[in-house]
């Protein structure tokens, strides 16, 4: 066995915040092989990243380091930056979480590829530069690599997006490759397409990983070994096939039994129609929660051209039933939830939410129907007001909608808090001071707060580690259950539509091409495009997700 590229040992982090010494990592140690893998799990908060990021010496001035980290021989711990600098992107390159931060808006995607290549290669001329980044659009499957340099990054989807970050940081032929969650966020198949090519580029130049991800499909698929961290602590090491088969410590145990699994639900019986409820029809069956009849939504300028985000969509969502809306990224499954509710422009067709009408003709309900709809954005982070407390983000829209005051007010804000766990002294904090999940569970309490009849929750639990995403999730259920509420849940992970949903409808570039019960959809889908987006989700079993890969690339 030679020396490992990468060696960290006794890795300890701590941040000076407002004069108190805050320690995230304490006393973490692993390596990176050459030629492998490794990936490094655990939830949000367990110091995953932070160890990754002191690698390239990229922590803010706040951090101190203590420990070693050896580099091919070099130690980098207490090197000054100028040494440190010429690493970066040289013999150690990173892939960050979201390429739409990370990526330039102003600039072309061709001029930032060939930005990294002069970084490295300074002496080579205009033409060579040129096709050095049209080579590493093509080594990363992007379509009509010579075309897409002139394109921006918003004129690309999420995981074309990604996959240029990847070309940049192959610019340099990196020895070691950190990726950040570079999957977080991306479709089923996508996501599967971004995977295989980040395992072709590994096999063919022999560049080492070091992943940082919270999905554990992807550990499963990708991995060669695993560092599981909590509380910025290493609780255990080894390779991927022994720790899903028989994971050693307690805590890996819970993370593995927190993913949810496609099939995994136990049956339930479907919820019964309430002919007497007090909007019942002259059949006496109970109109609908949401009901899209012949749905047509057009993007774009008439002189740059219009398309169709969502062509001729038609589906019901029941009282009190929860819809799974599922499929690509673009597929539409957003606009159409923006459109029910007036947030999107409806070209033709309707979209009746809890009785009002969003069809062109009728736009004056939208107000009415607001105060019986509530949404869960994908980003608590944006959709929380920081200057608010919690407290009075749960408050405002009682205050708004229902003018309520005092103790009353008090009352029902705490009660929702308390439904999401978030009760006592949580009331007083901010969103900063909250992680993800707990931001999450705090978008719930406000949208519930009004007692909606009808709930459209966007992605609610893409960016959540599966742990917090579990407990998300059983907030969710418990507060389903009790109010009653319909739901749209717009997701593209599978195995937590399984967990959750009663129905499924499954859309494709606008269009709707299945829809059904959970159960069947999901076990016999009759449409060859719900069979790919099945086949392509990863699952948390090395074993059983290197077959369906293979079976998938044989397809």
């Amino acid at each position: 066995m030679t020396d490992p590229l990468l060696s960290v040992r006794d890795l300890t982090i701590r941040f000076d915040v407002d004069g108190v010494d805050q320690v995230a990592v304490q006393g973490a140690s692993f390596d990176v092989r050459r030629g492998e893998v490794l990936a490094v799990v655990g939830e949000s908060g367990s110091g995953k990243s932070v160890s990754a990021m002191s690698v390239l010496g990229l922590l803010p001035a706040n951090a101190t380091v203590g420990g070693s980290i050896v580099f091919d021989g070099d130690e980098l711990v207490g090197r000054p930056e100028s040494a440190v600098r010429h690493l970066r992107g040289e013999r150690i390159a990173m892939i960050f979480q979201d390429p739409s931060a990370a990526l330039n808006p102003v600039f072309t995607v061709g001029f930032q590829i060939e930005e990294a290549v002069r970084r490295h290669e300074p002496t080579a001329s205009r033409a060579a530069v040129r096709a050095r980044a049209v080579g590493l659009l093509a080594s990363v499957e992007i379509p009509e690599p010579e075309a897409r340099l002139k394109s921006f990054p918003h004129q690309l989807s999420g995981g074309q997006c990604q996959r240029i970050m990847i070309a940049m940081a192959l610019a340099s032929d990196p020895a070691l490759l950190i990726a950040d969650e570079p999957t977080t966020a991306l479709d089923v198949t996508v996501q599967a397409e971004v995977l295989d090519v980040l395992r072709r580029l590994q096999r063919g130049s022999g560049t080492s990983i070091l992943l940082i991800t919270h999905d554990m499909g992807v550990v499963a698929d990708l991995a060669d070994r695993v560092v599981v961290m909590r509380s910025g602590e290493v609780v255990e090491t080894n390779d991927v096939g022994p720790l899903f088969a028989a994971p050693a410590a307690d805590y890996t145990r819970d993370l593995l039994d927190a993913v949810p699994r496609v099939g995994d639900r136990v049956a339930v019986e479907p919820r019964p129609t309430d002919p007497a409820a007090p909007d019942a029809g002259v059949t006496g069956e109970a109109t609908p929660a949401l009901a899209v009849h012949d749905l047509v939504v057009e993007c774009g300028r008439r002189r740059v051209g219009r398309f169709r985000a969502v062509d001729g969509v038609g589906f019901e969502v029941a009282r009190g039933e929860i819809l799974g809306l599922v499929g690509e990224s673009g597929s539409g499954k957003t606009t159409i939830g923006r459109a029910a509710i007036g947030l999107a422009p409806i070209s033709a067709g309707s979209g009746q939410a809890t009785g009002g009408d969003r069809s062109p003709a009728r736009r004056r309900e939208i107000a009415v129907m607001r105060e019986r709809v509530a949404v869960v954005f994908q980003n608590p982070t944006t959709s929380l007001n920081p200057r608010y407390s919690i407290a009075q983000t749960v408050a405002e829209p009682l205050q708004v909608r229902r003018r309520l005051r005092g103790s009353e007010r008090t009352a029902r804000v705490d009660a929702r808090l308390a439904d999401g766990g978030l009760g006592g002294a949580w009331r007083e904090r901010y969103p900063h001071e909250l992680s993800g999940g707990q931001r999450q569970r705090v978008a719930i309490a406000r949208a519930v707060a009004l007692d909606p009849e009808l709930l459209i929750a966007d992605e609610p639990t893409s960016a959540l580690d599966v742990s917090v995403q579990a407990r998300v999730l059983d907030v969710f259920r418990s507060l389903q259950s009790r109010l009653g509420f319909a739901c749209l849940f717009i997701s593209h992970d599978l195995a937590v539509v399984d967990s959750l949903c009663d129905r499924i409808a499954v859309l494709r570039s606008g269009r709707l091409v299945e829809i059904g019960d959970r159960s069947e959809i999901l076990t016999s889908p009759s449409d060859d495009y719900t069979r790919r987006l099945i086949a392509s989700a990863p699952v948390p079993d090395p074993v059983e997700q290197r077959r369906r890969r293979e079976e998938r690339v044989s397809a």
